[in-house]
Formats: structure tokens, sequence, C-alpha cells
């Protein structure tokens, strides 16, 4: 029997999806039955990965897509399951991950007219007046299957909108009436390509190569450029052909070899100037969010300003805006391919280009040593999360990956990683947390040869959903390092306040609620969930020894270790 349910198992096996990370309901039979049958007679179709919690396999959905550029599928129970969702949707949204969620929906008969007729109490307690409403403000598309006929055009559609720049994460449902419709087996279809990425056109092109010309200190600001090696590759020639340094303002990628002289470090919410930012005389911006917050730092007056992105009116943020002299929807790739062209015809002078290239290196090898002074080994008996990041970048080597959600010490783990090559560093980039895990997983499933290190902070750990983090991580054998820097509480609320008020009640009390102190076994509870190792390090002295034997773990036994690393509290 070929049902609506094994046309979309079909439909996402043409799109190449390898998984499937599920977490199945009463609205799903049809779909179960569809598997099971795939399965028996042979048939090829998605792995199915079973997810406790519905935002770890979502978040793993996400870290899958950005090690291997591949969506992938998540399927949710009703509405019930389209909320616990939570924060993953927002993240996946916002960090630009293309993905498609399927979710059931209550049967839309009860006196059993059709197969899939509501047979359990719950189906009248899960029909909502607008589920596909619950996502609608994070996903580029939704829709609902009302037939059987025509689920391989819907899911191509789908897919087509999620591959578009900006990407993004697509929503289906369909009823149990409608996945248990049987229907004809169509042959394989193609998946239907997205929209062409766009460049530049020849006058923009030349307007903006006269301006690079006639600047002496030209600066790039990007954020997540780096989700394309092709335009990583790009900016490096564009940054030697224009002497431009390269800042990295609130990163989600590693957008440029930190080795290289022209990188001038990653600015997040630091209340100063930025030194490269307040010297450059041009600066382009290409894809940034927020390339710097004005309160406290920005271009210097005058200087002109440049924009290229795939999303330039930023067009899901009510208010934004930067003072461009010209601004392109285009992708950076193509764009930075045009612009090199041009440079290559129009070369900057020598002279003026070793002048350029001077001014930057001075700062970046100042930068250098300011961070080198940071990665000391404590004297005080305390650990710092500079620290324990070079300890890590010096034990584990050039080949691993790595997911970022250190919070309060996002800047930390970029700046002392140091890594150089693209695709290695990822962030949810957006801003709920408890992507890290999840993501983990699914970067160590699209890359199952590399070491995966995911950092984060003891609250966002706690986000993660660890116990269903590391049963999925043992079950789908998955192991990965996980780094938790604990300060005993939540640091960025206390920050926020006391930058806001910095003199207030707040600053002079003992409390303000976002501490755990005393905090949770973090580490135990991924060895009682999916027999992690698990070691708790309160010493400078115990870091190195701890990454190695937690890195031999890993790699050598294939499972988990997490360890909570105390640094100081909050």
């Amino acid at each position: 029997m070929y049902t609506a349910s094994s046309a979309l198992l079909d439909a996402l096996t043409d799109a190449k999806v390898s998984y499937i990370f599920a977490n199945f309901g009463s609205d799903h039979p049809a779909l179960v039955e569809a598997i099971a049958e795939a399965r028996a007679n042979g048939r090829p179709i998605p792995e199915v990965i079973t997810c406790p919690n519905e935002m770890v396999g979502m978040s793993a959905a996400h870290g899958f897509w950005q090690a291997s550029g591949v969506a992938q599928a998540v399927v949710v129970h009703v509405e019930c399951g389209t909320q616990a969702l939570a924060g993953a949707v927002h993240n996946a949204a916002k960090g630009r991950a293309p993905m498609m969620i399927f979710a059931g929906a209550s049967p839309f008969t009860q006196d059993g007219e059709l197969k899939g007729s509501r047979n359990e109490f719950i189906q009248w307690i899960q029909d909502v007046h607008d589920q596909r409403g619950i996502v609608r403000g994070y996903t580029k598309y939704d829709n609902e299957l009302r037939t059987g006929l025509n689920v391989k055009d819907i899911v191509n559609r789908a897919l087509q909108f999620a591959y578009s720049d900006p990407k993004g994460p697509v929503y289906l449902m369909g009823a149990r009436e409608v996945m248990e419709q049987e229907v004809p087996p169509k042959p394989s279809v193609p998946m239907w390509q997205p929209v062409q990425a766009a460049g530049l056109t020849k006058q923009s092109v030349a307007m903006l190569g006269e301006a690079l010309r006639k600047a002496r200190r030209p600066l790039v600001v990007t954020t997540y450029l780096g989700r394309n090696e092709a335009a990583f590759n790009a900016l490096v020639e564009f940054s030697r052909r224009a002497g431009a340094g390269v800042l990295e303002s609130v990163p989600t990628w590693l957008n440029f070899p930190h080795s290289n002289p022209m990188y001038q470090g990653n600015h997040w919410n630091h209340p100063w100037q930025n030194k490269a930012l307040a010297s450059a005389d041009l600066v382009l911006v290409i894809d940034s969010d927020v390339p710097w917050i004005p309160v406290h730092n920005r271009p210097a007056p005058d200087v002109p300003i440049f924009h290229i992105d795939v999303d330039p009116l930023k067009t899901q943020m009510p208010l934004w805006h930067i003072d461009a002299t010209a601004s392109w929807q285009a992708d950076a790739a193509t764009a930075l391919s045009e612009l090199n062209e041009w440079l290559a015809d129009n070369p900057i002078e020598p002279d003026d280009l070793a002048g350029r290239v001077d001014h930057w290196r001075i700062l970046h090898d100042a930068r250098a040593g300011e961070l080198a002074t940071l990665e000391k080994e404590p004297e005080d008996g305390v650990i710092t999360s500079e620290f324990a990041v070079a300890c890590l970048r010096e034990e584990i080597g050039d080949d691993a990956l790595f997911v970022n959600e250190g919070i309060s010490n996002y800047h930390t783990v970029f700046n002392h990683l140091r890594r150089s090559d693209p695709l290695t560093v990822f962030t949810s980039g957006g801003g709920s947390l408890g992507y890290n895990g999840g993501a983990a997983i699914g970067v160590k499933l699209a890359s199952p040869e590399k070491t995966v290190v995911a950092l984060c902070g003891d609250g966002s750990y706690m986000f993660s959903v660890p116990s269903s983090v590391h049963w999925m991580a043992a079950r789908y054998q998955t192991p990965f390092l996980q780094i938790v820097f604990n300060n005993r509480g939540w640091k960025s609320p206390k920050l926020s306040t006391l930058a806001v008020h910095p003199d207030g009640f707040a600053a002079k009390a003992n409390s303000i609620d976002v501490s755990f102190d005393p905090p949770p076994d973090y580490a135990g509870i991924a060895a009682a969930a999916g027999g992690a190792h698990a070691k708790q390090i309160r010493n400078p002295s115990e870091v190195r020894e701890a990454i190695r034997e937690a890195l031999d773990v890993v790699r050598t036994q294939k499972r988990c270790a997490v360890l909570d690393v105390w640094i100081s509290h909050l």
C-alpha cells in the first residue's frame, strides 16, 4: 500500500535528506506505518533519529545543515510538538538555517468516515484554530497537505523556499486522514532548484571599486558571510587586493582566517569603541545583522558605508538602519568575486596597498599580544575561560569542528580557538539558548570523521535539555566533547542590568536572582543519561590533563565527555 506518507518519505529521499529528527505522536500512524513498510521492502528512506525533546531534534537538524549544507527534516506532534520546538525555531529563522518541519494534525472526521478518523480523546483537545500560525512568524513558508496526490510538489515547493536566500525553515502539516490516503506512486522528481544568487551590476561594481581606490584604510564588517566557503575564500582575496581589514561583528560563523594579519578580531556587546572601526575611512558591511551597536561603537562621522547583504532591509526586524551610501541585495560570494575581478583590472598602487596592509597588521599584532597575555595560567587558582580555551586549542589540533554557545564567553571562544579554516566554528545565529547540544549531534552526524566540541555556559547547558542530548548521542553514536563554563548562574542578565544601572540598587544587591548556586552536577547528568565521561575541574593545573583525557574518551572510546569547568563566580 502506497500512501501520502509514503510519498512524503520519497520526496524527502529525492531531496537528499539523510535524517528525519522525529518525535512521533498519535497523529503519525500513517507515517510510522509507511516507514515500517519501506524498511520491510528495502525501499530507501531517510534514517529516523528518535528525539525525546523537539528542540534538541531541531537543533540537530540545524547543526547537520551547518556542517553539510544539506537541509534535513524534523517531525513533531500536532500543535503541542510544534510549540515544543521552542527557541529552536527562532534560532533557525535568525540563523537562516534551511530545514523542513512536518507536523501531524488532529483528524477532521469523528465518526469513522475516513481511515485515520478520531479514535482518541486527545484529538479533540489538540484541534486548534491556527496550528501553522504558531511558527508563521519564523518560517519562510507554511502549508497544509490537503491531498496525497500532490505531496511531492508541496515538499519541493517548501524546500525551494528553504534553500533560497535568505534561507530558513519551512513548515508543513497534514491530518491523519490525508496522510493515510492511498495514492499512485510517482517517479522520482529532482529537487526544485532554489532561486539563483544575484550579483552586482557593472555600474555598482565600478562605483564601489573607485571608492575603494580612494580609501586608505578600508574595512569589511561581517557576521555570517562564512556560511559559504566560496564567500570566505573570496573575502580573503578581496582583503589582499583591496588592502582591507576584516572585523567580525557578533559572528555566527568563522568568516575570515584569524591568523591573517588583516584580521581585526570580533566585537560583541563590548561597551567601547572598536579601534579598527574607528580608524576606517571606508566601511563595507557584508552579511551582517548588527554591524555595530551605535550607543557605544560606530564608524567615524562622514565615513562612507557600503552595504551588501542577502537581506539588506532586514525584513523581519521592525527597527534597523545604517547610514549606507549604497545598499545592494546580493550574494556575498558573487559580489566579492566581481569586485576582485575589477580590482585585478584596476589594481591599488603598490605603495598605497603596502600602507594599508601595514596599518591593519600593526593593529592585528597588538591585539594578538593582548590575547596571549590573557591565556597565561592563572596564579590565583581560579580558572579563566581564556586559559581553558587556549589549553583546548593546544590539545585538539586543527582537525575539529566547534559549536559555540558560550554566551558571555562567545568572544572568548572565537578569540582563543584562533581557527583559520571555513566551516569549523558554528553558532545558532539566534538568541534562544539551548542550541549547542543538539547541534553537536547534528554536526557529528554530518561529519562522523571529525572531532566535535561544544562550548557553552552553564545556563545554555541547562537550556539544551542535556538528558535528551546525551541519550541521543549514546544511542546514535555521535560522541562529542562538551565544555561547560560554570560561573554558577546567568552572567548575561547581570551584565545587561549593570550596563543600564551601573550604580543602581541591583549593582549593590547581594543577589539579583540569576545564580545557580549550588549548581547541579552538570557532568553527572550526561553520565546518567548517556554514559558520558564526566569530570568537574576547579583548579587551573587540572585543565590540560582533563582535556587530554576527555578527547581520548571521545576519539577512542566513542562516547561523550563533559567537563564542568569552574570559572570565576558571576
